[in-house]
């Protein structure tokens, strides 16, 4: 099996300048698994119901975060996300998603969105593969 075209690992670090939160054509869904549904809820100390008629709409089968404006709805105006601690998965794994692991994905959309590409840590490329195949586990199993 050849090895991937980061097999000596991708560079990440957050800067926490919000461009993930914000839509960027394909980037425009926060897609949520039922893990994510019960933190925020919690969180927001919501009823599930309640929950799901202010923030979500449902998408190809998928329950998403209703995003009205060209941002997330959690993201507040100093630029941070008002619900950190209870963040969807794929916000918490970004930008380490199996359709980012392509090449011109990673070098042309997702760095042209991220000013974290290609700073910080070196991230091992297994570390990278083990989260984004946790993330897309995560999502299956909901």
């Amino acid at each position: 099996m050849p090895k991937p075209w980061f097999h000596k690992g991708l560079r990440f670090e957050c800067t926490q300048c919000g461009n993930c939160c914000r839509t960027h054509e394909e980037y425009s869904f926060v897609y949520l698994a039922e893990g994510d549904v019960s933190a925020l809820t919690e969180h927001l100390q919501l009823d599930r119901a309640t929950f799901l008629e202010r923030h979500c709409q449902e998408e190809d089968g998928w329950i998403t975060l209703r995003i009205d404006k060209p941002a997330c709805p959690f993201l507040n105006e100093a630029g941070g996300c008002s619900v950190y601690e209870a963040r969807p998965k794929q916000c918490r794994t970004w930008p380490f998603w199996v359709e980012n692991l392509k090449r011109t994905t990673w070098e042309g959309p997702v760095s042209d969105c991220c000013p974290g590409i290609g700073k910080g840590e070196l991230v091992d490329a297994d570390e990278v593969k083990r989260i984004a195949i946790e993330t897309e586990l995560w999502y299956e199993d909901s």
